[in-house]
């Protein structure tokens, strides 16, 4: 099954879902496309009118274009996802958990999608972590 994690650039989650035998759909893994493609030249300038458009698909022109750029990366994976595990209370440092309003709207993505989905806290000390892992793996192997 398609996995969605969120952070979306979470190795920890990755390599979970990933190990679980399922494919998770990650930031790094869509961002890898875009670089690996032979007609770009330059990835720092990889974007192109039709990624513009696609953010536009899922927020306005008056969102931020931050915004629209994690969108435009992250909806499609939303919409390819049948399930999801999502981690909360994440610091700062842990993926990509800087940009609030993007955050809410894969959120509200998700929650419309309708799919299972697995909500964590973020762990503080090694038996939480511990505990982690085994909710998670019990929710994937859940979804064979």
């Amino acid at each position: 099954m398609k996995i969605f994690i969120d952070p979306p650039n979470s190795l920890i989650l990755f390599d979970l879902v990933e190990r679980s035998g399922h494919e998770p759909l990650s930031t790094m893994a869509a961002i890898q496309e875009k670089i690996d493609r032979t007609e770009i030249d330059m990835p720092p300038m990889n974007l192109s009118l039709e990624d513009v458009m696609l953010g536009l698909k899922y927020a306005g022109i008056e969102v931020p274009s931050g915004v629209r750029g994690r969108l435009a990366v992250w909806g499609p994976m939303i919409e390819a996802a049948e399930a999801a595990v999502i981690m909360e209370d994440c610091p700062y440092s842990f993926g990509c958990v800087g940009c609030h309003r993007a955050n809410l709207m894969v959120r509200y993505m998700i929650k419309r999608k309708n799919i299972p989905v697995l909500n964590v806290n973020y762990p503080n000390n090694e038996d939480e972590a511990t505990d982690l892992v085994v909710e998670i793996r019990e929710f994937l192997e859940g979804l064979k």
